[in-house]
């Protein structure tokens, strides 16, 4: 587990935070499942009581802490972005829109919900097309700048609402969970409809990541602070 420690008190905010890297078999070290709406346990409360760890352990400078962080949640952010599953769970949809049914017709076939379907459709292409730009920006060894910002939001925001169609195509259906033995693929789609709304939130909510887009990637003014 890594973890963001103050070394250096008399620095200011981001400054003086250093990056260690622990063992989970230090002595001292507790973890407390968090059980969330799923039913399972994603995360975890990590207790440290007294932990010691030799400075060997400190990832890049010490006091460089802040920019190792935002590398690593760059990379977490990333990873979230792949087209690939999304185009599994997507086909998926559709299939399941084809074997639903809405007042006696196919539910592919009800044109609010094709609205929506066509709707994810494009968000698909787009989040598809901003990866190949990607891929075409790291082979050049060029920054790509705004395109690599929005994958955290798109891929998290797309990936909810997939599952909230999938929901809805349901119906009464939808809203089963746990052992019902009526549920519709083993209950993934609810689960995924709650698990997701957890990916919107961690690494930075879609409203932080909106204002790094807006202020990093478009030049636009900072947020107003608070009047304190």
């Amino acid at each position: 587990i890594f973890c963001l420690v103050r070394t250096e008190p008399d620095k200011p905010k981001h400054e003086g935070i250093s990056y260690l890297i622990f063992s989970m078999k230090t002595p001292g070290i507790e973890v407390r499942p968090l059980t969330t709406m799923t039913g399972h346990a994603e995360f975890n409360e990590v207790f440290f009581t007294d932990v010691r760890v030799p400075k060997t352990q400190i990832v890049g400078q010490r006091g460089q802490g802040w920019f190792v962080a935002n590398a690593t949640l760059k990379h977490e952010r990333g990873m979230l972005g792949d087209p690939a599953a999304m185009e599994t769970r997507f086909q998926a949809l559709v299939d399941l829109m084809h074997e639903e049914t809405v007042d006696g017709q196919r539910a592919i076939d009800n044109p609010i919900f094709r609205d929506r379907l066509v709707r994810l459709q494009a968000e698909l292409a787009a989040m598809k097309f901003n990866g190949l730009r990607l891929l075409t920006s790291a082979s050049k060894g060029e920054d790509p700048g705004l395109a690599r910002l929005i994958v955290k939001l798109q891929s998290c925001e797309l990936t909810h609402q997939i599952s909230a169609l999938a929901i809805d195509v349901m119906g009464e259906l939808g809203v089963l969970y746990d052992d019902s033995p009526y549920l519709r693929s083993h209950g993934s789609w609810q689960w995924g409809y709650m698990f997701q709304l957890g990916l919107i939130i961690g690494g930075g909510t879609a409203q932080i990541q909106k204002n790094i887009i807006s202020e990093r990637g478009l030049g636009m003014p900072r947020e107003p602070k608070l009047a304190k």
